[in-house]
């Protein structure tokens, strides 16, 4: 029987106010089958504000930061790793 570590990500984005921003940050987290548990969003100006944060598998956390800085109208993308458990 083998551990995953998981932990918990959060990824803080700063882009474009753009209608469809949100939808292709979230696909991100779909495309892997993930959910996440917080999702926040705030407009400011011509800039939109979200911070995700999600339990995922160590592995994933890199992968959905690629996918998340490709995303078009993404200016700055920040990822915080919190604390980590094993799941059996």
């Amino acid at each position: 029987m083998s551990d995953t570590v998981q932990l918990t990500a959060r990824f803080r984005v700063l882009g474009d106010a753009e209608p469809g921003l949100l939808l292709r940050l979230l696909n991100a987290f779909a495309k892997r089958d993930l959910t996440p548990d917080l999702v926040t969003a705030r407009r400011e100006g011509s800039t939109l504000r979200v911070e995700i944060t999600c339990v995922m598998d160590a592995d994933d956390v890199h992968r959905v930061e690629g996918n998340l800085a490709q995303v078009i109208g993404v200016r700055r993308l920040e990822t915080e790793e919190g604390a980590t458990r094993r799941a059996a």
